[in-house]
């Protein structure tokens, strides 16, 4: 857990100054080398991105950040990882996160990673079918760029929101969820939702710990030493679904923070990239 945040930031949420709201949602201040870890993160994309440009900014809607980037497989039945990047639905694209692509790939999948419009200029519910809009386009084309195999949908912090959300999807055949938030009631008090603006509408309807259960397999994965905001996310909606008999693992990732994490999915063999593998054979069997 972070120093000086409450353990169980929500069950004392109405006794909390906004710094502390603030702060129990703030990754870049609770991780002392962010700013480190994720140049180093968009140099390495950068590079990745350029090794690998042959299907890249395949459009899925009107918009200018509406685009997938793909990196398929030699075996066009690979499966295919869908990762859905992070940034509080606020920041970030798909471009800065093209090296976590590396991991699933050296394992034989194709990769395909999602934008999506940003908030203030789309609203949460806008962005959320957005990425369903995104794997419809990649279900149907996907075929012609080399990606026909099943898809697991993927995601980290914001994105792994969106892939929880997108669990249902029929497109999807599997689903693993890193950092994600699952429950947004919070965010409106703390300084997030200045650019998102939720409505009480989006938080009873897009908050994964308020809905129906999904039953495909969703494995669940957050690090050891991310602020305990998130922590507490992870194992409610583990809960909820292990309440209902959904299947999926919780997987702690020891020691790791809320960049850190994502090492794991980029190196080749690492517990997020077997975690993906897991998952999708548990759903074929």
């Amino acid at each position: 857990m972070s120093a000086g945040l409450n353990p169980t930031p929500h069950a004392a949420w109405g006794t909390l100054s906004q710094a502390a709201r603030d702060a129990a949602y703030n990754n870049n201040l609770a991780v002392a080398d962010s700013a480190a870890l994720v140049a180093g993160r968009d140099v390495a994309s950068a590079a990745y991105r350029a090794a690998h440009a042959g299907h890249l900014d395949v459009a899925y809607g009107p918009g200018a950040r509406q685009k997938l980037d793909l990196y398929p497989a030699a075996d066009p039945a690979a499966p295919c990882l869908v990762f859905i990047h992070g940034g509080y639905w606020q920041r970030n694209s798909r471009e800065v996160f093209a090296a976590f692509a590396e991991g699933a790939a050296a394992a034989g999948w194709s990769v395909a990673l999602p934008s999506h419009t940003l908030a203030p200029d789309a609203s949460l519910a806008a962005i959320v079918a957005e990425i369903g809009t995104a794997l419809d386009v990649l279900k149907a084309d996907g075929p012609a760029h080399g990606i026909a195999g099943p898809l697991v949908v993927s995601g980290w912090s914001a994105g792994g929101h969106l892939a929880a959300m997108h669990l249902a999807h029929p497109a999807v055949t599997a689903g693993l969820a890193i950092s994600g938030v699952f429950e947004l009631g919070p965010l409106r008090d703390t300084f997030l939702n200045t650019a998102l603006k939720l409505t009480d509408e989006e938080i009873a309807t897009l908050s994964p710990l308020r809905l129906p259960v999904v039953k495909k397999p969703l494995a669940i994965a957050y690090g050891t030493a991310e602020v305990p905001a998130l922590v507490a996310d992870a194992r409610a909606l583990h809960a909820l679904r292990a309440g209902a008999h959904a299947p999926g693992p919780l997987v702690p990732v020891a020691g790791a923070n809320h960049f850190s994490i994502l090492e794991e999915l980029r190196r080749p063999g690492g517990l997020l990239v077997r975690t993906a593998q897991a998952i999708l054979g548990d759903a074929l069997t």
